[in-house]
């Protein structure tokens, strides 16, 4: 009874918005499959963490599921090929970022057969040891699939440093448009069940809770009918309908009641949090031998045709999701990768998606309208929304006055990103735009000061090596002059000797 009274009590977040969620385009859209693309372009960085290294060349002939890039590094992650064709290219090729600069990627052409190639060997996860199921996690190539892309494995092995006793499955899905995760549910909960007790078995937890926003009653009702997990109960928490409750350390907020101290990890309270998608992932790659070649995409927004929720293949063009779904109907204002509140807007229309992407927005003018910028008034209402307590307007003068290390003092490496203060901002002024600048902004000081201390560690190694090169000419030259002046100082006893040696005796010189 305590502990739902406990619970109860810390199940908003602070600050947050309620922004208009719109799911209705597509939430009642079952997930449907994609025909397979003329192209399938798959980069090699679509994780947090290195590259990965290809193992393919241009005109290899790979298939289904083949291992075509190799993580490279403690953090990083396998690619698989996502269906059989030939390597037309394994060059560079624009980012599915707002930048669109190009990326090392690997280009197929699908062979239209969609041919298997052997798939990894099924795992029992009852029996399987934890440093297995997170050994088949990371062959397999999943990341966080709800944005953050963050290598699975690696956090599935924080067991060993820390002591774990929750799995949070992250089914909030607060960004308003997307129900990708809200459709996993509703349709393969059961799968989504067990890949939860599979990484609550590899985490060494009991305690499994899928914590799902309010206005998801459906996908809620279903994980209530599928509350079990390799065996281990699955407690479903419904929490506020509150953006952005799915922020990982605002939803262990909101389950646990405890706060995450700033810049630490929720696995110091002994929380991990795994994406439902995540959850799913796992569950095909343990069972069925399948690493991670396509995932559910929410495509939507009134430029769409046909709202719709589509099973893709990673590498699948935009434009060709979009043409799947009835078209454009009607030119985007603005086209995005993810939510709108978060989502990276892009201008090529030939990119692809990739592990990460879970929406595809083509937003119209009508829903993407705001009046002209005008100056702060300082009317604190930002300060309001921020879930991380921050002071968004103070932060913006900083910036705005040039003075990053005094933003820096007041919480920008804080910031989230979220877009809570950008959208409640009466004077329109483009906030977390500011605030993402100026953390570039200071990578790239921080890249400069590493290269500049780096060159002067390099300068002093190389005078130190210059240094250490002369002392040991000026060694060597000092003991060839000893030597020199001991052999003639040898020679001359030689000589003296001689000279002694051959000198008559006295006696006889008398006679």
């Amino acid at each position: 009874m305590m502990g739902a009274v406990f619970s109860s009590l810390f199940s908003r977040i602070r600050g947050g918005v309620h922004p208009e969620t719109r799911k209705f385009l597509s939430a009642g859209c079952a997930i449907e499959p994609m025909p397979l693309p003329a192209l399938l372009r798959v980069p090699l960085q679509q994780h947090i963490g290195a590259p990965a290294e290809p193992l393919v060349a241009r005109d290899d002939h790979v298939l289904k599921g083949q291992l075509i890039a190799r993580a490279r590094g403690a953090i990083s992650a396998n690619l698989h090929a996502p269906t059989s064709g030939r390597v037309i290219a394994v060059g560079h090729f624009p980012a599915p970022h707002p930048s669109g600069l190009p990326v090392p990627t690997i280009t197929i052409r699908p062979d239209g057969e969609d041919a298997w190639g052997p798939r990894m060997a099924r795992l029992r996860p009852e029996d399987a040891g934890p440093e297995e199921i997170a050994q088949r996690v990371a062959e397999a190539g999943i990341v966080g699939m709800g944005g953050a892309t963050f290598p699975a494995s690696v956090k599935l092995n924080l067991r060993d440093r820390y002591r774990l006793h929750t799995l949070i499955v992250n089914a909030a899905e607060c960004e308003p448009y997307l129900t990708c995760d809200d459709r996993l549910m509703r349709e393969r909960a059961e799968e989504l069940a067990d890949g939860a007790g599979i990484m609550a078995r590899a985490l060494g937890v009991d305690r499994i809770v899928v914590a799902i926003e309010a206005n998801k009653p459906e996908a809620a009702a279903a994980m209530r009918r599928h509350n079990l997990g390799l065996g281990r109960p699955i407690q479903v928490k419904v929490v506020p309908t509150q953006y952005p409750m799915g922020s990982e350390k605002h939803l262990v907020r909101a389950v646990t009641g405890r706060e995450t101290p700033a810049r630490a990890l929720t696995a110091e309270l002994g929380v991990v949090v795994h994406n439902a998608a995540t959850a799913y992932a796992v569950h095909q790659a343990v069972r069925y031998g399948e690493p991670l070649i396509s995932r559910v995409v929410t495509v939507s927004g009134r430029g769409v045709g046909r709202p719709a929720n589509v099973q893709a293949l990673i590498g699948t063009p935009v434009a060709d999701l979009l043409e799947h779904c009835g078209g454009l109907a009607a030119e985007p204002d603005r086209l995005l990768l993810g939510g709108p509140m978060m989502g990276q807007p892009i201008e090529n229309r030939r990119v692809p998606i990739v592990k990460g992407t879970n929406g595809i927005l083509a937003l119209t003018r009508a829903e993407t309208r705001k009046p002209e910028v005008m100056p702060c008034i300082r009317c604190g209402t930002c300060v309001q929304a921020c879930p991380c307590g921050l002071t968004p307007f103070e932060l913006n003068a900083r910036i705005q006055a040039d003075d990053l290390d005094g933003a820096v003092r007041v919480g920008l490496l804080d910031c989230v990103s979220c877009g809570c203060c950008s959208y409640i901002c009466p004077s329109n002024i483009p906030l977390v735009q500011g605030f993402s600048f100026a953390r570039g902004r200071l990578a790239e000081k921080e890249s400069r000061k590493h290269q500049q201390e780096e060159t002067k560690r390099l300068a002093a190694a190389r005078t130190a090596r210059e240094e250490a090169i002369a002392e040991a000419k000026r060694a060597a030259m000092a003991r060839h002059k000893a030597m020199m002046a001991e052999k003639k100082r040898r020679a001359a006893e030689e000589a003296a000797q001689a000279a002694d040696e051959a000198a008559p005796e006295p006696r006889e010189a008398a006679k």
